[in-house]
């Protein structure tokens, strides 16, 4: 099956533009208007509006789009297939990812499986919960690491418990008690990463009926901590993201204790390619091991 339309289509889409897309795919501009073109032919539909700022999907091509990667990822899946029955292992994946997950899990994890499997392409795409909770609905992500939330609509392998601690500057009033009263947050100046939206913050304040003052928002959480090294507030986090941070804060465990389980989502095990299926079985084995809790998985 000839699928260059179906790349140039979707290429066009995330870049937004037939020259960005040509230049990805190696091709001319006029080479990938024309594909789409012949796409849209093809399927009876408008998929794109084209303009001097580049190009856009319309309603149609939205609703096209999903089924496009789904194929494209299909054709993946049995090229690495075939290659798996010749005795190579080929292939792509695309990982969506907690900053706390990408910065102290997926190196080592990473490194250690291109050790193995050297020809396996592997990109890597951070983001809060719901960024990466889409990025897996829309197949712009083979596998998801990020925290459990009900419902979970995708497969879902646990990994670890990743406690939830209370963030303070050094000069704050409980900065040397042994642990955080949780309720407590309600009376502070409170820093809220992920862009004001962090979906394990909200689901911890929506689980005890909490209303803390929201006095800051910020996208990263290593923003936030740097906030509170200068005393315009307060945080909870996971404790996994403030690993390696040496700023000089304050990190107390909550009372009552609460934590989040992170692990790995993705659309389907069964149906994923060879690569995909490999490395998960790598970063359960390795986040599994003892040892892994006092290393890269420490949580």
């Amino acid at each position: 099956m000839d699928t260059a339309r179906y790349r140039a289509f979707l290429s066009a889409v995330e870049t937004g533009s037939f020259t960005k897309a040509a230049e990805a795919l190696r091709y001319t501009p006029s080479g990938v208007c024309q594909l789409v073109n012949a796409l849209e032919k093809e399927l009876g539909l408008t998929l794109l509006v084209r303009d001097k700022r580049g190009v856009t999907l319309t309603h149609n091509g939205a609703e096209v789009l999903p089924a496009v990667r789904a194929l494209l990822l299909e054709e993946e899946r049995l090229h690495q297939l075939a290659a798996g029955l010749n005795g190579l292992t080929l292939g792509r994946i695309t990982i969506g990812a907690y900053s706390s997950v990408s910065t102290h899990w997926l190196p080592a994890i990473i490194k250690g499986f291109q050790e193995i499997y050297p020809n396996v392409e592997i990109h890597l795409m951070e983001g809060i919960h719901q960024e990466i909770d889409a990025w897996l609905a829309e197949k712009k992500i083979d596998m998801a690491f990020y925290s459990f939330k009900t419902p979970m609509k995708h497969k879902w392998i646990p990994l670890a418990e990743d406690p939830m601690i209370a963030v303070l500057p050094m000069d704050h009033p409980l900065a040397g008690e042994k642990a955080y009263p949780l309720s407590y947050c309600q009376r502070e100046r409170f820093i809220m990463p992920g862009l004001g939206m962090d979906a394990d913050v909200e689901a911890l304040f929506r689980a005890n009926h909490l209303s803390p003052r929201i006095g800051f928002s910020t996208l990263e959480t290593f923003s936030t901590l740097a906030m509170i090294e200068q005393g315009l507030g307060m945080t909870i986090t996971n404790a996994l993201i403030t690993k390696k941070w040496e700023g000089n804060v304050a990190r107390l465990p909550l009372d009552p204790p609460q934590s989040i389980t992170l692990g790995i989502a993705l659309q389907s095990l069964k149906k994923a390619s060879p690569a995909v299926r490999r490395f998960v079985d790598y970063a359960v084995e390795r986040l599994r091991r003892p040892e892994a809790t006092a290393k890269e998985a420490t949580v």
